[in-house]
Parts: C-alpha cells; structure tokens; sequence
C-alpha cells in the first residue's frame, strides 16, 4: 500500500471560543462598533446645550427660561424612559439590532427637520417634536446599546467601552462647536440640518463596519411593566443603576444650564462680555464662551477616556468609578465659588477628565453584571433610564431652583444664588453616586 505524503496546514488552525461566547474582536472593529455613538452624541450635545436653551430664552424670557427649558426636557425623557425596555424587548425577540438603529435615525433625521422647519414654533409644538426626536433616537439607541454585550467577549469589554467613550466625547467635541458654528450654518434651524447629516453618516458609517450575529428569534418575554422589573432582582444590576442614575442627575442638573451660567454668572448678565483666558479675549458672546467650556471638557474627557476604558479590565471598574466620581465632585464644588471665566474653563477640563473616565467604565460595568444574555437590550433598555429618568427630575427640579433663588439672590444682593444652589445639589449627586458603587459585588 503506497504511503500517502503528509500534508502540512500553511496555517495554525484557529481556535474558536466556546458556543455563545464571542470571539475577540481586532481594534479597528471595537472602534467602529461606537461610531453610532459620535453621531447620537454631537446630536445631544447640540440640543441639550446650545439649541433648545436658546429656544426656551426666546419662549420665556430671562424669568421663567429656566421652567420653559425643564417642561421641553422633561416631556421628551418621559416618552424615552417610557419606550426604551420596550423597544430592547422587542429587539430580543426580533434578534436582530440594526434594523431599529435604522428606522430609528431616519425618524430621529424626520423629528429634526420639523424642528429646522418651525424653530419659532410655540412651546406645545415644539414639545411635541422634541418627543418625536426622543422617540425615534431611542428607537435606534435601546437595541444597539446591546451590542457591546452582544459581540465583545467580557475581556474587551473595559476596551470596548473606553472606545464607546472616546467616539463620545469626539460627538459632544463636534456638537460642543455649535456655539461658533451657528452664524454659519444659519442659526438654530440651520444647525438642526447639519445634525440630521451627521445622524446619516454616523449610520452609514455603522452598517459598514459593524458584522451584527446572525438573528436569533427568543421566546417571549415580560413586557410592559414587567420588563422594566425584571432585571431590578439583580442587587448588582440594581445598584449599578442607582449609581449611574445619581451620576447622571449632577450632569443633568448643571449640563443644560452651563449656557445660562456663562452669560448670567461670568458675563454679569451682559450681552456682550470679554472672555478672556491667560490675558486674551477668546468670545464676546455667551453661546462662543460656552462652547470654550465644553471643548475645555471634552479635551480632559478625552484624556482620561483613553486610559481608564482598557486600564479597568486590568484594575477594576470600581476603582474607575470612585475616582471619576470623585474628581466630578470636586469640580462641582468649586463651580459654586467660581465667577471668573479662566477658573471656569479649569474647572471644566477638571471635571472632564472625571466625566471621561466614568463613561468610559460605565457600559463596562453593567455589561459585567446584566442578569441574562437572553434579555440584553430589554435590560441595557431598563438600564438606559437612568440616562433619561434624571433628565425628567433633574432639569425641572434645577430650573425651578435657577428661578426661584436667582429671585431671592436678587433681593438680597446675591444675584448668582440660583446657581448656587445647582451646583451643591450637583455635588450632593456625584458624592452619593460614588458611593453606592462599592455595593455592587458582580465586578471588580
């Protein structure tokens, strides 16, 4: 019997992870997987900061803008707390991700030409467009915050996340400009335009890179009430929400009024002001110092965004968390002393760099601890309400602190009472949401 040659794979053959558990993903994919994110981000930079503060100015005035700006707020939160596990659910049972990224940015993209088309409109209006906007970005945002934990093995998690991070201080970089960029584009209605375009192309961008599982229809599930129960029997799931629930309600509680406490603290109310940082004017306007603010923050959270991601697969999520927590805290602190636009503009890189390294950690943290992989977007859909639960409490419960004490401060002599106030409640939030953190067991 003739002997039969040998033959030598050119190869090492590749060893394939277990059944359900995803293989490791190169860099390029990771970084790709969180292009959605710039976009959605730029997205919300723009209007929670610059382009609906400045609607409601023009609704209110300077008495009730702060009340005008919780009403629009808090009703868009309601329909995006409302609708986000329902929405993951669904995604669970469909098994499939991209679908509702896709129909959610095209209905985001209709909701902001609404808005470009009626930037005068009267407040109901204007409230219900803004719901229309939450409605269709959540759409598109509850089933692909599942992704992580749907394609990244649990060792890349910590990178994947500090990716998911940086792409988002990239997007709140790009929608931190529109304080300058607004005399470009045409004002408020043209700045809508120019978001809907980077919605497009952050979409785009997506369904080239991103290779979703193939579909993998599940059994019906709790819905209604029940889903946004369910995953709450995790002590861990449950204490990593009331962690990022209190994070999230200190940036809620100054983010959107950063543009009123630059033009009514460090402007002195004024029209026109000189913002000058190490002895030059660098803005006249408030909208312009703002956006110094926001690209001073995001060049600190970009800093620690790079780092903390991969640094917490090594030492720990927790450990991630008290720091920024911490650094976040601070720098709320001294915000409430602060009336000079140098030391602003510090405070602002400060905290950055805190607010970079939390978000980086976040979606690590609670991708270790979800209760089930069968249900991961109807829990990362729970779990997104801490996001938008602290916008429906926050805002209205800062704007009517704004008011009434800048009220009061003016009778006394204290016309910067009102921001005050904010920013200790602030500090209050990110103190106690440090804290919870060393309750959760399921991670490091």
């Amino acid at each position: 019997m003739e002997e039969q040659p040998v033959r030598v794979a050119p190869f090492p053959p590749v060893e394939l992870p277990p059944p359900g558990v995803p293989p490791r993903l190169p860099t390029g994919r990771l970084a790709a997987l969180s292009l959605y994110w710039f976009a959605t981000s730029a997205h919300w930079t723009a209007i929670l900061i610059f382009l609906l503060p400045l609607q409601a100015e023009v609704l209110g005035g300077d008495a009730a803008k702060g009340r005008v700006l919780a009403v629009i707020m808090a009703a868009g939160a309601l329909v995006s707390m409302g609708v986000s596990p329902l929405i993951g659910a669904w995604s669970d049972r469909v098994g499939r991700r991209t679908p509702f990224l896709v129909a959610g940015v095209l209905g985001n993209v209709l909701g902001l030409l609404g808005l470009l088309l009626l930037p005068h409109a009267a407040l109901p209006l204007l409230v219900l467009l803004f719901m229309v906007v939450q409605l269709f970005n959540n759409l598109a945002s509850a089933p692909y915050a599942a992704l992580i934990p749907d394609v990244v093995p649990v060792g890349q998690r910590g990178a994947a996340s500090g990716w998911m991070g940086i792409m988002t201080m990239l997007g709140n970089l790009t929608g931190g400009l529109t304080g300058f960029a607004l005399k470009h584009v045409g004002g408020v209605p043209g700045a809508y335009g120019v978001l809907a375009g980077i919605l497009l192309l952050g979409l785009l961008g997506t369904l080239l890179a991103v290779r979703e599982p193939p579909a993998r229809r599940r059994a019906p599930r709790p819905a209604g009430f029940a889903a946004y129960l369910a995953p709450f029997r995790s002590r861990d799931f449950t204490m990593v929400f009331l962690t990022r629930f209190l994070v999230v309600l200190g940036v809620f509680t100054v983010q959107p009024m950063l543009h009123y406490f630059v033009a009514d603290v460090v402007g002195h109310g004024q029209a026109t002001f000189a913002y000058a940082l190490v002895g030059r004017v660098v803005a006249h306007t408030a909208s312009h110092a703002t956006s110094v603010l926001i690209i001073g923050l995001l060049l600190g959270g970009i800093v620690s965004t790079l780092l903390a991601g991969a640094l917490s697969d090594r030492v720990g999520r927790k450990r991630m968390v008290y720091l920024s927590g911490v650094v976040m805290a601070v720098a709320g602190l001294i915000f409430i002393v602060t009336t000079g636009f140098e030391l602003a503009v510090g405070m602002s890189v400060l905290f950055g760099l805190g607010y970079g390294a939390y978000i980086a950690v976040d979606w690590a943290l609670v991708s270790d601890v979800l209760p089930a992989r069968a249900d991961h977007a109807r829990d990362m859909g729970v779990w997104h309400a801490a996001l938008t639960l602290p916008q429906v409490l926050a805002l209205p419960i800062a704007g009517l602190l704004r008011d009434h004490y800048t009220a009061v401060g003016r009778a006394v002599g204290h016309p910067t009472l009102g921001y005050t106030v904010i920013f200790a409640l602030a500090f209050l939030y990110f103190i106690t949401g440090t804290v919870l953190v060393r309750f959760v067991r399921g991670a490091r």
